[in-house]
């Protein structure tokens, strides 16, 4: 079950179904790029770096092809999420298996409860081979959404 916390985030424009192969960096920097063009965030490149920043420290990569990138800034006034998918997969340093699914989650200073309920979810809804193979197989960014809702 989601939060509605959680819920409240998910957004089909917020969502990048054709990420192509190559690094994470590459794939993180296009998620942060489309939240930019929404108007969500104050700077892109900020953000971007705050990010990267973030995952030199310590890879947000999870099990099953899923990683987490986010960073706390004060770049956002509310929790932001842009989910991007890679049928080929991407690359993060540090890990052989390549990721299919990224979650960039901008994190207000103020919120890091409200991140981890966030992130608590994701990670509990995606460690289900089924609902990652029907995030795979979703033919649109609304079929995307409903299978992360588990509808």
């Amino acid at each position: 079950m989601f939060s509605p916390l959680l819920e409240s985030l998910l957004d089909p424009h917020h969502l990048l179904l054709d990420l192509p192969g190559g690094s994470g960096s590459e794939a993180i920097r296009q998620i942060v790029q489309l939240l930019g063009e929404r108007g969500e965030l104050s700077s892109s490149n900020e953000f971007f770096e705050a990010v990267m920043d973030r995952e030199a420290k310590s890879s947000t990569v999870a099990n099953g092809g899923v990683a987490f990138p986010h960073a706390r800034t004060q770049l956002v006034e509310q929790l932001l999420l842009g989910i991007g998918r890679s049928r080929e997969g991407v690359m993060f340093p540090g890990n052989e298996k390549r990721v299919h699914l990224i979650f960039v989650i901008a994190v207000p200073q103020q919120m890091v409860n409200d991140y981890l309920i966030c992130v608590g979810s994701l990670a509990r809804r995606l460690k289900n081979d089924a609902t990652r193979k029907a995030l795979m197989d979703a033919a649109t960014a609304g079929d995307f959404i409903e299978q992360l809702r588990g509808s």
